[in-house]
């Protein structure tokens, strides 16, 4: 017998509230950035400052059309993009990789620790002519940069989120016999979910920083490359497109991590 499931009225109406509130959100987003471009536009337009120096959203749209009608647009983009999701796959899996074995033994945590801490406030940048001379002037050093940028991110947040697992369950399994390993199996890694998709989130801007860094100190391609050479031969309009293809793929990674957090995590 097929059973139907139903609430009372009071909690219908409270459904009837969030989904209202969420419309509003989502639509005061999308007036507010139809707002922005709209002045964006008419401040160019009157020439209130001149457009060579601020662009604007209608040059913008001219620029990425000119880009993907010769082609080189999805040429740029697919570097960009191939670069940043090796980087960030690398960088999460090592990541996470080094964060289980600093949980494991806390003789090597403790040794580690405050190199993982150095190395996260060190300067990335700073390595550039050092990558340079190791991977050469390719896309192999540009995702070098980007897993050393995001890597120590996810080794940090990773191991918080392992640590901060509940200790009495440890001590529960423990007294019921059960070994380090199960209790990383059953209980550790599952009550880091949350934490790993956390992490996840954070790593997509690291990996596009990364990225993107990288282009600026060692590439033939890609977006990070366009910005350099529009800013070197003052092409703003080339500028502010590349910028803006960024923010549309780093949104688009997002939405997809966020997808994996709704089928990942059970609220």
């Amino acid at each position: 017998m097929k059973k139907t499931l139903s609430c009372s009225p009071e909690h219908a109406l409270y459904l009837k509230r969030i989904k209202k509130k969420s419309a509003i959100v989502q639509v005061a987003r999308a007036g507010l950035l139809i707002a922005l471009l709209g002045i964006w536009e008419l401040i160019a337009g009157l020439q209130l400052v001149d457009p060579f120096i601020i662009s604007s959203p209608s040059r913008i749209a001219v620029m990425i059309a000119d880009l993907a009608s010769d082609g080189s647009l999805f040429y740029h983009i697919g570097t960009t993009l191939w670069e940043t999701l090796v980087g960030f796959v690398i960088a999460v899996a090592l990541g996470t990789g080094i964060a289980l074995l600093l949980w494991w033994s806390e003789t090597m945590r403790r040794v580690l620790e405050p190199y993982i801490v150095v190395l996260n406030s060190l300067p990335k940048i700073a390595l550039g002519p050092c990558i340079i001379i190791w991977f050469g002037s390719g896309s192999a050093s540009i995702v070098f940069m980007t897993i050393l940028v995001a890597i120590i991110v996810v080794i940090m947040n990773m191991l918080s989120g392992f640590m901060a697992t509940d200790k009495n369950k440890i001590l529960l399994l423990e007294s019921m016999g059960a070994s380090k390993l199960q209790i990383l199996q059953k209980l550790v890694i599952p009550s880091a979910i949350p934490e790993f998709i956390g992490v996840l989130k954070i790593s997509v801007g690291m990996a596009w920083i990364g990225s993107v860094m990288g282009e600026y100190i060692a590439s033939k391609a890609g977006l990070g490359y366009l910005i350099v050479y529009g800013g070197q031969v003052m092409r703003l309009d080339l500028v502010m497109a590349s910028t803006f293809i960024l923010c549309v793929l780093a949104a688009g990674m997002y939405a997809v991590v966020a997808l994996a957090e709704k089928l990942l995590v059970k609220k």
